[in-house]
């Protein structure tokens, strides 16, 4: 079974325990641990997404994600998401991206990096956290925006089970914009469900200088 194929197993379930619980959703709730730079430390890293829906403008947490931050920004410097696509939306859970093609080919990605979940951050709406197996060890260069509280994704414990997705970061511009991502129409392609009728392609992702954030 395909890094992808286990990934959205997981969510799937994920979503299934959220429709059951009847969780609301509307403003997010509050993380536990700043996200702020030390004093004396630089801004925390902004990229934007320029996508076929409109703009998103993330912040990304290196001190408190150091490995899943530094690798996400790596990804964003060599050019590597721009062209990819959006390849599965749930309303009322989460967008996940960074990975597959238009055509629905995953792109060749760099090694995994170690799982960051027990940073103290939560998988709150807004927040990016990292894609991978049921292997909690095994992100590499998928991601995916929250779109609500989503707290059985959190840290709970170093087992198999338990470990979470790790979140490195955070919507600080553009939640409207993930809100109509997650709205649009969606269906299957191939053993894909959950895709974009019409694609939504991340069309350049870039680092922004310091100069550009507030």
């Amino acid at each position: 079974m395909s890094r992808l194929s286990l990934f959205s197993s997981t969510l799937l379930l994920g979503a299934l325990m959220l429709g059951i619980s009847g969780c609301g959703a509307s403003e997010p709730g509050t993380q536990s641990v700043s996200t702020a730079p030390a004093a004396g430390q630089p801004a925390n890293p902004r990229v934007l997404i320029e996508t076929s829906k409109g703009n998103i403008t993330v912040e990304v947490f290196p001190a408190q994600a150091p490995q899943s931050a530094g690798n996400f920004l790596n990804y964003v410097k060599t050019g590597f998401y721009d062209g990819l696509v959006f390849h599965r939306v749930i309303p009322g859970f989460m967008v996940q991206t960074g990975g597959m093609t238009a055509d629905m080919v995953e792109k060749p990605k760099n090694a995994p990096i170690q799982n960051e979940a027990d940073n103290g951050l939560k998988n709150l709406r807004g927040t990016l956290a990292m894609a991978r197996t049921g292997e909690p060890h095994s992100a590499s260069s998928q991601f995916f925006i929250n779109v609500k509280d989503n707290a059985f994704l959190n840290h709970r414990g170093k087992s198999f089970e338990g470990w979470g997705y790790a979140v490195f970061g955070q919507v600080v511009d553009g939640m409207d914009v993930v809100d109509a991502i997650v709205a649009v129409p969606r269906g299957n392609r191939g053993p894909h469900g959950d895709v974009p009728i019409e694609p939504i392609v991340m069309k350049r992702v870039t680092l922004l200088p310091e100069a550009a954030k507030p």
